[in-house]
């Protein structure tokens, strides 16, 4: 099976639950979103540097994951 990097990367979906819903649960909803917005504004600003459109897809699944959080979905 071949390891989807922006999606579901491997290193994060270790056991039973994955590394961003145990982080969405510690925080509130303002401050999930404010971790959401930190990552968007971190793959956009390294991806000229780093891992060019990679970045921008990974920026991309956190804006979408923004958008669910203030439809009220999650």
């Amino acid at each position: 099976m071949e390891s989807d990097s922006v999606n579901s990367p491997s290193h994060y979906t270790q056991g039973e639950v994955e590394c961003i819903t145990a982080i969405q649960a510690q925080l509130s909803p303002e401050e999930f979103r404010g971790y959401l917005r930190g990552n968007i504004a971190k793959y956009m600003w390294r991806c000229s540097h780093k891992n060019g459109i990679e970045d921008i897809k990974k920026a991309s699944w956190y804006l979408a994951r923004l958008l669910r959080t203030w439809e009220g979905q999650k």
